[in-house]
């Protein structure tokens, strides 16, 4: 199995995973290949790509019915990143090398929600610029 943390770094996959858990905390039991097609304007042999190797992490499960398949999150592998990155903060802060936080609770949540913010930013941007013609 391939590393999670490789399978995440991309960017397309990640917005495939975006977009799964968005349809399933709306209810939403799978997705088609041509919904995430039509959703994040790539092409479908460049989602089922993606949606193979996110398969194979076990991100993802199938649900085949006749010759459609609905693709759903399985957010199960995420937990090994999770507790990757746990060690690392404290009740929401990062630590510092002698284990001092480094910003007091208030200035931690502001921050997350700026780089929150930033991240959901970059996203809409690079994925407006992948809808214009000739990208």
């Amino acid at each position: 199995m391939a590393d999670i943390f490789d399978v995440i770094a991309d960017g397309t996959r990640r917005d495939i995973l975006q977009l799964l858990r968005e349809r399933g905390s709306s209810g939403v039991r799978g997705t088609s290949v041509s919904h995430i097609v039509a959703e994040l304007g790539v092409s479908q042999p460049t989602v089922s790509k993606h949606l193979k190797v996110l398969r194979e992490a076990e991100l993802v499960s199938v649900r085949e019915e006749g010759q459609h398949r609905f693709y759903s999150l399985s957010a199960a592998p995420l937990d090994e990143v999770d507790d990757w990155l746990v060690p690392f903060f404290d009740d929401g802060s990062l630590l510092l090398d002698d284990g001092a936080s480094s910003l007091p609770d208030s200035a931690a949540h502001a921050a997350e929600l700026v780089g929150r913010a930033a991240a959901s930013a970059k996203h809409a941007w690079d994925s407006a610029l992948k809808k214009l013609p000739g990208r």
